[in-house]
């Protein structure tokens, strides 16, 4: 059975929330946020990209929000968007959060609350540590969810909105910080709910499962340019059990950190709401908000570059450190990096940056919580293999 969650809308008396980016995210942020009362101010790294934007201050939206919505503030001056706002949403792609940072950086007060949104794994931690490395103030919260929007801009310039994730989770880099920074993004998500670490909030992300691993199965059509429904025919009931095989291994990798991942169709039930009564390949197939999607035509894409070096590459050290064995998981990295080049991928997110280089797997979940009781230590003794390809 089909179903979509739904929770009482929030309303502001148009408070000024600041919006770090241009993109698909960005736009379907600015209507969601501008329906809602709040006045969303751009921050435009590139500002050609929404000149039109710039100079009518007006975002028009389809979809899931209808409207001609206004932007009070679109600015190529990150001084000018950081002064106005305390709220800052960064929705640019997780690979841009160092230069975000050095763009932010002299203006970012105790006072600040950045949501890093679309952070893959650890992504808060990340643009945390680049600020911090940049001799930034220290913001008075960074936390992080997902990207909550199926978004699409149009040749218009407007903005169609497929669907909002009716669920997803917080989290912060510290444990302490847990429920404030969820009660920050719940204020204009109320479906998002705390999660209970960072490793957990980062693993459960529908796209770090399927947005690889059906590029690599699809690398001919890809590679040649033509298009496909990405959610629709990307797999088969055959080829879907590579999917399983990579669910089950971040799974076991989640339960070394101290959580427990949803099954992946349950997470994409909640997403949209889809059918859980097949298989995942039913489940995805199902979900109206994917019934449009069509595949990238390039490898060179952030399906690659986002979910790879910034959630399945510091994935794959976090298994060492567990000294769990990963065979799906690798086979994917290998697969990207031998296609892409190693130097397409130099600049990954790596433990070593985040500050967890040195640490053991013990010491990185006492560090981000929940600390358990004794009675409840995850064993981490190697998986046994799932098969390879």
């Amino acid at each position: 059975m089909i179903r979509v969650r739904r929770a009482a809308l929030p309303r502001s008396s148009n408070e000024a929330i600041g919006i770090v980016g241009g993109g698909n995210s960005a736009q379907a942020l600015s209507v969601y946020l501008a329906e809602r009362g709040f006045a969303p101010h751009i921050y435009i790294r590139d500002p050609a990209k929404l000149q039109e934007l710039q100079r009518t201050k007006l975002l028009r939206a389809s979809g899931a929000i209808e409207g001609l919505f206004a932007v009070p503030m679109v600015t190529s001056d990150p001084g000018e968007m950081m002064r106005a706002c305390r709220t800052v949403f960064i929705t640019t792609v997780a690979t841009a959060y160092g230069d975000v940072a050095r763009q932010l950086a002299p203006h970012v007060t105790k006072d600040h609350e950045l949501i890093v949104f679309s952070s893959k794994l650890c992504g808060s931690l990340d643009l945390a540590r680049s600020l911090e490395s940049l001799g930034a103030a220290k913001p008075a919260l960074v936390v992080e969810t997902d990207a909550l929007f199926a978004a699409r801009t149009q040749p218009d310039g407007s903005i169609n909105v497929r669907g909002l994730k009716g669920w997803n989770l917080a989290a912060t880099p510290a444990a302490q910080d847990l429920e404030e920074g969820a009660a920050v993004v719940q204020r204009f998500f109320p479906n998002v709910e705390q999660a209970v670490n960072l490793v957990h909030r980062g693993l459960s992300d529908f796209g770090i499962l399927v947005h690889p691993l059906t590029m690599l199965a699809n690398i001919n059509k890809v590679d040649r340019g033509e298009p496909f429904p990405f959610y629709l025919e990307g797999f088969t009931q055959r080829t879907v059990v590579l999917l399983d095989a990579l669910e089950a291994e971040l799974g076991t990798l989640a339960k070394a950190y101290g959580a427990t991942l949803l099954p992946a169709r349950e997470l994409l039930d909640r997403y949209y709401g889809c059918d859980t009564s097949g298989s995942l390949l039913d489940a995805m197939r199902s979900a109206k908000a994917y019934s449009k999607a069509v595949s990238p035509v390039q490898l060179d894409h952030r399906y690659m570059h986002e979910d790879v070096r910034c959630t399945l590459m510091p994935a794959r050290e976090l298994a060492q450190k567990a000294g769990l064995v990963t065979p799906m998981l690798d086979a994917v990295i290998t697969l990207s990096t031998t296609l892409l080049g190693a130097s397409y991928f130099e600049h990954r997110r790596t433990l070593e940056f985040l500050g967890w280089g040195n640490l053991s797997a013990a010491q990185i979940r006492d560090r981000i919580g929940p600390r358990p009781p004794k009675a409840d230590v995850v064993s981490l003794r190697p998986a046994a293999a799932t098969g390879a390809l």
